[in-house]
């Protein structure tokens, strides 16, 4: 098999093309189906422990120089995805547009570790990267690759998150962007974005999956490079959290790695960044990626349920985790292929659920937004249901920042936010921790002994005093 820089692989019926062969809606002529990036090291499945063929990354040797590069001034020496360049080799360093994304914290949890009953918990807050969420690791790598082969426009669909993050990416590359959003579906947090930086916005009376229909569409009449995540490119940014999390934990591999679902390729580019470290040898073994949806958005978990995952069962999504609100996900059997190849599971929670895990995630001094909380709403059935044993170390992705959708906080805390049909799905053990969580602001009179006298009050009801 000859190779340039890398090929692509349809997941379904195998077939290897060019980079530069593939059509404009990314799919495979012959099954449609999904694409992957191959490079000469990974000419072999990577779920096989074959040897090898081409020339294989050196472990130690890149582990030293990734290290190294963290202090270089290079912009992308300083971008957590290109520091990582020689295993996404897909662009020629002048080609790369960066905002010097990644480099996103992994914070200890031990207020939430407590709660659900395990010895220790992190979350890799990917929604510390520059337009607030996981997408830009994958959007620096699919737009360079745009820049890279000539195009001037590109444009996605989105629930938000990805329309922020190729607007902001298009601009810094000088490209121009096209943005179809589902009409009063997305967090206006999100679409101020993808509008302050200059994208032409296009709000369809639809859903998001309709606004696909239209967008693939789109892209086969007009020279329009696509940047949803059925780009394979996409998927080659978003799986170096994975490196990251492994240098952070200093190349120890934890048990389990808890993921949102929404159009499911974030679960897979990190099973996929995940497999291919263990094929190269950087590490002896993969941690259980689990994926996690929303109960009024969840065709795999349904899928898996009624079919075993023969077929995906298409929903009509409804949930406030706008970020995950997708019926027909794209990379359905990437993801089917991550849980398999891990030996993961996927679940469900409902809206009650979601909001007691935002609270409480945000009670550690960590702020996400709703999509991200399904994983510790998730990682609480799995405890529950014995999947995930008290010692066994857990990694939560948190995929959005808070301010994404600040309205869904302020509404939460004014006890706003659940319908009655939906807080009477909650325990009493919940009810109380709504209770003790909710923290709406305290209106007052300018007076200083009623504000004193409320303080008192407030500090009592926590076990607390005012010094004297």
């Amino acid at each position: 098999m000859s190779f340039e820089t890398h090929q692509l692989r349809c997941t379904v019926c195998g077939d290897v093309i060019a980079g530069r062969a593939v059509n404009s809606i990314f799919r495979c002529p012959h099954c449609n189906g999904l694409y992957d990036v191959i490079y000469p090291w990974s000419a072999a499945d990577v779920a096989d422990a074959a040897s090898p063929t081409g020339n294989v990354p050196n472990p130690a040797a890149l582990r030293y120089l990734w290290q190294e590069r963290k202090t270089s001034t290079l912009p992308i020496d300083q971008s957590g995805v290109w520091r990582f360049r020689e295993l996404l080799p897909i662009v020629p360093d002048s080609s790369v547009v960066t905002l010097r994304e990644g480099n996103t914290p992994l914070y200890e949890m031990p207020k939430c570790a407590k709660l659900v009953g395990i010895d220790w918990l992190l979350a890799k807050h990917q929604g510390m990267n520059p337009t607030g969420s996981f997408k830009d690791t994958g959007m620096t790598a699919a737009l360079s690759v745009a820049a890279d082969r000539g195009f001037e426009w590109v444009a996605c669909a989105s629930t938000g998150n990805t329309s922020a993050a190729m607007a902001a990416y298009a601009a810094r590359g000088g490209l121009r962007s096209i943005v179809f959003i589902p009409e009063g579906k997305i967090a206006w947090g999100k679409l101020s974005q993808s509008m302050d930086y200059g994208a032409i916005t296009i709000q369809l009376k639809t859903d998001f999956d309709g606004c696909v229909r239209i967008l693939t569409d789109l892209v086969t009449r007009f020279p329009i490079f696509l940047l949803n995540s059925v780009n394979p490119y996409r998927l080659e940014g978003q799986k170096t959290p994975v490196l990251e999390i492994l240098e952070q934990l200093e190349w120890q591999v934890p048990e389990h790695i808890l993921v949102p679902g929404g159009n499911l390729a974030n679960g897979s580019a990190l099973g996929k960044g995940f497999m291919e470290m263990y094929y190269l040898g950087f590490i002896p073994r993969v941690p259980k990626i689990s994926i996690i949806q929303a109960e009024g958005a969840n065709p795999l978990y349904r899928s898996l349920e009624e079919n075993g995952g023969t077929e995906l069962i298409p929903v009509k999504a409804n949930t406030r985790a706008t970020a995950i609100r997708i019926g027909n996900p794209a990379s359905w059997q990437k993801a089917l292929r991550a849980l398999r190849q891990t030996g993961g599971w996927c679940e469900q929670v409902t809206e009650q659920e979601i909001a007691l895990a935002k609270a409480e995630i945000g009670a550690e001094g960590i702020g996400c937004e709703p999509a991200s909380a399904v994983t510790f709403a998730g990682l609480k059935k799995l405890v529950a249901q014995g999947k995930v044993q008290r010692e066994e170390r857990v990694v939560l992705l948190l995929t959005g920042h808070t301010l994404k959708d600040s309205q869904y906080t302020i509404d939460y805390h004014r006890g706003e936010l659940l319908t009655e049909a939906e807080s009477a799905q909650a325990t009493a053990q919940e009810r109380a921790q709504h209770a003790v969580l909710c923290k709406p602001p305290i209106v007052l009179e300018p007076d200083s002994d009623v504000v004193l006298r409320t303080l008192e009050t407030q500090m009592h009801m926590q076990g607390s005093v005012l010094p004297v």
